[in-house]
């Protein structure tokens, strides 16, 4: 008669010294180390003792689990010493999805990452003099190229500069901390944005030193406004971009060449927080209400701040483009040095930006995704709908959907697309969710209205096999 207590289930488990003996942990034990390799089984035999615990096995479950062991403790091993950053497909829709890692990188990106970085570079050496060079020379080149014509701002042609920093809130600060300490900056109340992450803009603003005053109201504000509230001690008008929100209805906003004239008439430097920082003019692919940064740069704007992984679609990193002069005197901020960017950085930047002079626009991912067209998008749905007629229990549908840009980007803007409608009955959404989470190359989709919604969007076209053979198994589930 096979035993039913707990404590005759407890004798069953096998000891930690047993399981290191067995041959077919010998490998592994010489591969990741006697040490690892016991803490891997303590933790299976450690989460088989509480679910007997719990009450959650039987005997035979229990003896069905102990048979196996060797590859729970495999399983286990690699979890541990695996890498925890891993890539995923983004099934999702959102373009520049923050928690997957916002823009994924062009391939060239890559290429001259490990091209400059798997050996040394002349990341800050000047190889025609031998002297010591400046690290953003290798992106301001390209700069310059994107920006030529902004850099005539209608007025004056003015030479321009860009110095690159990790991120945006960095750049905004660096801004604010350089050109406005211990002084006035003055913005809308409209524009006092929180972004992901707690970013403020007066949290940062009083990080820098900066010292905020607000005007207007929340729905309305007038370059009067701006006007009435500089003094002897303003130094800053900042205009933030509403990247990820709109106010409508009762609305009223300067336009960006009020606030230019204004700047000059005064003497005052105007910064432009444009965030997810647009070089292609996004209304070819059917977005509006995002300026580009060489548009801002025209109009007369002395310094733009914007992010390298939204629109941009390269990697993280945060730009300040503007008048020469304000820009040297950013670099020769102390802290300058704190915030800049490594040499991994500088390679994909600069392979990015080569993208866009070039005019190779479906070299970066992120454009590409965007340039998708909805029928494009149906025929890779349907293709996969087809497959899966004769998964068991499994049912796919084609709908019609929107996918986003994400990223605090073009919030009121989305894109046609085609979803792939999938309802289980065998399973939750959830548990199909989990499902493909728990694959090799987890897949992250999303739920609504009880289905779960894979957009082709976002999925490069190679990962299409790897989304038909998870929901191949998930008939099983």
């Amino acid at each position: 008669m096979k035993a039913t207590s707990k404590a005759d289930l407890y004798r069953q488990l096998p000891s930690i010294d047993e399981l290191l003996k067995v041959p077919a942990l010998a490998e592994a034990s010489s591969l990741a180390g006697h040490s690892a390799l016991a803490d891997a089984a303590r933790a299976v035999v450690e989460r088989l003792r509480s679910e007997i615990n719990r009450g959650d096995v039987d005997a035979q479950q229990v003896e069905t689990a102990i048979s196996s062991i060797a590859d729970a403790i495999g399983r286990e091993l690699n979890k541990t010493l695996g890498f925890s950053l891993r890539p995923v497909i983004n099934a999702t829709g959102v373009v520049l999805h923050t928690n997957l890692g916002r823009a994924p990188l062009a391939g060239t990106g890559i290429e001259n990452i490990q091209r400059t970085s798997e050996g040394y570079s002349n990341l800050e050496l000047d190889l025609t003099s031998g002297e010591r060079g400046k690290r953003d020379i290798h992106v301001e080149r390209l700069f310059q190229k994107l920006f030529a014509d902004a850099a005539a701002d209608g007025q004056t042609p003015r030479q321009l500069s860009t110095i690159v920093v990790n991120n945006n809130a960095a750049a905004v600060w660096l801004a604010l901390n350089t050109l406005a300490a211990r002084c006035e900056v003055i913005v809308s109340r409209g524009e006092l944005v929180e972004i992901g992450g707690s970013f403020r803009i007066p949290d940062v603003m009083a990080q820098s030193n900066g010292i905020l005053r607000e005007v207007g109201t929340t729905n309305r504000t007038r370059v009067a406004d701006y006007e009435n509230a500089v003094n002897e001690n303003t130094r800053v008008l900042l205009r933030v971009h509403r990247s990820n929100f709109q106010i409508t209805g009762f609305t009223e906003q300067p336009a960006l060449e009020e606030l230019v004239n204004l700047a000059r008439a005064r003497n005052l430097v105007l910064i432009e927080d444009l965030g997810s920082g647009a070089i292609f003019d996004l209304r070819t692919v059917g977005l509006a209400g995002e300026s580009t940064v060489a548009a801002s740069l025209h109009a007369g704007v002395d310094v733009v701040t914007y992010s390298g992984d939204k629109l941009l679609g390269g990697p993280q990193a945060g730009m300040l483009t503007g008048t020469v002069s304000l820009i040297q005197r950013m670099r020769s901020n102390s802290l300058f040095r704190a915030l800049r960017v490594d040499k991994l950085t500088h390679s994909a930047l600069e392979a990015t930006l080569l993208a866009y002079v070039k005019g190779n626009y479906d070299a970066i991912p992120a454009l590409r995704m965007m340039r998708i067209t909805r029928d494009q998008i149906s025929a890779r749905a349907e293709t996969i709908a087809q497959q899966l007629e004769t998964v068991e229990g499994l049912t796919a549908k084609i709908a019609d959907g929107d996918s986003v840009i994400g990223g605090g980007a073009a919030p009121s803007s989305t894109l046609p697309t085609r979803l792939l409608a999938l309802t289980s009955a065998h399973a939750t959404p959830d548990r199909l969710m989990a499902h493909l989470r728990s694959q090799v190359v987890p897949i992250i989709a999303r739920v609504q209205d009880g289905r779960v919604l894979i957009d082709l969007r976002t999925v490069f076209p190679d990962q299409d096999a790897l989304i038909l053979a998870a929901l191949q198994s998930a008939g099983r589930l």
